[in-house]
């Protein structure tokens, strides 16, 4: 933790992922199952409405900070007072003694994007990008496949209910936290959020996402200074061009001992190939 005097105000912060219903299957027999909760959440900035975004609600108060920094529209965490978490008004209240005049002007510059569970980027999200400046990673291929082989006892919603995306910080084959919502954005959010509170530097991790990594969410792991990208989906146009603009090495369609490197390949050591197994 920083030396923030931040003051973290729980009220009824515990909130079900799943719950369970019947359906029935293709032969016409009830089945047991779970489904993921989805419920709307909507940020407040000195008690100035934000946004209001459709998450599982599993760490709200990461969520909430992790989602204005990388929106652009707080940067100092030593400002911070309180994060006011309350589900029985749909509610994160965040109040900060750093100066928010320009939040309205950023409001009114808002992009609407493929993100799922947000979908909206406002003014002040692209700032500082250009000057980012990451460390050049090193990577063996036989991590990669560890970290594979470790994140598969993760995503628990996912396995129990479906209908969510992952997202985990790693440093080398070992997860130090990872976390599950209805949207991928949500999830960087999250782990954004608790990296800026704990005061956590991104050179040495690794980034591990379910979902597509588009623009949005290479320029998030970006701005946690994270290096290497990787994820079990696929990539965009945009997403890959800023990779190679950022500097990130980024790594798709990873599962089991599958991946393709889109780019920084020269950073990974394959030393898992079949030829230097031989």
């Amino acid at each position: 933790m920083t030396d923030s005097k931040l003051h973290l105000i729980k009220t009824s912060a515990e909130v079900p992922l799943t719950i369970a219903v019947t359906a029935i299957d293709e032969n016409g027999q009830v089945q047991d199952k779970y489904i993921a909760c989805e419920r709307p959440l909507t940020i407040y900035l000195n008690w100035q409405p934000i946004v209001t975004l459709m998450t599982l609600g599993a760490r709200p108060e990461a969520l909430a900070l992790g989602y204005l920094k990388n929106q652009g529209f707080i940067s100092d965490v030593n400002q911070l007072e309180s994060v006011i978490i309350d589900w029985e008004v749909s509610s994160a209240a965040i109040i900060t003694q750093e100066n928010t005049d320009s939040v309205q002007a950023k409001l009114s510059e808002k992009t609407v994007t493929t993100g799922c569970g947000q979908g909206t980027v406002f003014g002040g999200f692209m700032d500082g990008v250009e000057d980012i400046r990451l460390p050049t990673p090193t990577l063996k291929q036989s991590t990669i496949y560890g970290l594979l082989k470790n994140i598969s006892q993760y995503n628990d919603t996912y396995k129990n209910a479906g209908a969510v995306h992952g997202c985990g910080v790693c440093q080398q084959d070992q997860i130090l936290s990872f976390v599950e919502d209805v949207g991928r954005h949500n999830a960087v959010d999250t782990l954004a959020g608790e990296m800026w509170l704990n005061g956590q530097g991104g050179g040495d991790k690794i980034f591990y996402t379910t979902g597509r990594l588009t623009s949005e969410m290479v320029i998030k792991v970006a701005k946690m200074g994270i290096p290497v990208l990787l994820s079990r989906s696929g990539v965009t146009q945009m997403g890959l061009e800023l990779a190679q603009k950022l500097g990130i090495t980024m790594i798709a369609r990873a599962k089991g001992r599958h991946f393709l490197v889109y780019n920084g390949a020269q950073h990974i050591h394959f030393d898992a190939t079949k030829e230097s197994q031989d």
